[in-house]
């Protein structure tokens, strides 16, 4: 097959690209959001640091590119009604044990703590990934408190297996964690309020 001459820039362009992004999911993982510079990002990709901000215009632009990661949730309107605890811990151990989605959700988790502009990506992720998978299954209205629920078991899950790394937890298989978590799932994905009870909003941000 012939290669077009024009093709050439075009490949060293998305090579460049790849090269900044490795290097800055390496480094956000490393050094959290604040710590992590476009200088040093650069000097690990091997490139001057203009053109990290030619590519992506800003440091959070870059965070942003760098930690862009998609759940791909299965679908659970068409999964078998018993099966969706169980399918939603497979599909744990499938984003967390592969790369690049690995590197990129211990970015998020590390970070989110201590830095505002990571947990908004943490908050971004649950509202455009999670929440309407959830909402494909049982009472729309009821989706938040559900995804939610979720959400605690498995960020939970993650922090004592791969950030602290505790010991009984690192050493569960994933059929014994599948069996174990993946009925708590089940039970929050189809659970329904407490009579009497209602979602309470979060506190209004002041405006500056």
């Amino acid at each position: 097959m012939t290669v077009e001459p024009d093709q050439a820039p075009v490949r060293r362009s998305d090579a460049t690209r790849a090269a900044i992004l490795d290097a800055a999911r390496a480094r956000f993982a490393a050094e959290g959001f604040r710590k992590a510079t476009i200088r040093a990002i650069a000097a690990d990709a091997d490139i001057d640091p203009s053109m990290v901000m030619r590519y992506f215009g800003s440091k959070d632009g870059l965070f942003a590119a760098a930690v862009d990661v998609r759940l791909d949730l299965p679908d659970l309107a068409s999964a078998e009604p018993d099966s969706l605890g169980e399918l939603l811990v497979r599909r744990f151990f499938e984003i967390w044990e592969e790369q690049p989605n690995k590197e990129v959700l211990l970015t998020l988790l590390r970070s989110s703590i201590t830095d505002e502009a990571v947990a908004e990506r943490v908050r971004a992720i649950f509202a455009e990934q999670i929440l309407p998978a959830v909402l494909r299954f049982g009472d729309p209205a009821d989706a938040p408190r559900r995804g939610g629920l979720i959400v605690t078991q498995m960020l939970g899950l993650a922090l004592c297996r791969y950030v602290l790394r505790l010991p009984p937890v690192v050493a569960l298989t994933r059929d014994q964690i599948i069996a174990e978590v993946g009925p708590t799932l089940q039970r929050y994905l189809t659970s329904i309020p407490a009579e009497g009870s209602r979602a309470v909003p979060p506190p209004a941000q002041e405006s500056g």
